[in-house]
């Protein structure tokens, strides 16, 4: 087994070096169908596997062609992270789409939606009072 000191820093490398492949090794069109970012790398304990969390910006159709076309890279992706990072042994890589930076900005809008409602029901409510909520709602999330 790796140290987790040894397994971040794998992680750091195959991060960096798949997000250059995706800026402009991969030649699959169906990779830049959507704006693919990763956004994450776990690698397992004995460095054997790793999961790469990418978003994917762009339509549903988009999201899927562009995981289509990650999956059918995975091989090359695979051989160039062996030219690249010197490991005894490639990890095997796994795709998986990141929707937490979606999620975020749904909450968020939700959230300002809910602000200006209160806002629009009690418009005699202090600004102080409405500062004080929001500051409770970002301490919860916390």
């Amino acid at each position: 087994m790796a140290t987790d000191r040894r397994v971040e820093r794998v992680a750091s490398l195959i991060k960096r070096e798949v997000s250059l492949m995706l800026i402009g090794d991969i030649k699959d069109d169906r990779v830049g169908a959507g704006m693919v970012s990763v956004t994450d790398v776990n690698v397992s304990g004995d460095l054997q596997h790793a999961k790469i969390f990418v978003s994917i910006y762009g339509s549903d159709e988009a999201r899927a062609e562009t995981m289509e076309g990650l999956q059918a890279a995975t091989g090359y992706i695979r051989r160039e992270l062996g030219h690249r990072v010197r490991l005894r042994r490639t990890p095997e890589v796994i795709f998986l789409e990141d929707r937490s930076i979606e999620r975020g900005t749904r909450i968020l809008t939700l959230l300002n939606q809910i602000s200006e409602e209160r806002k629009q029901h009690n418009p005699d409510a202090d600004e102080e009072d409405m500062d004080l909520n929001e500051s409770e709602i970002s301490e919860t999330e916390a």
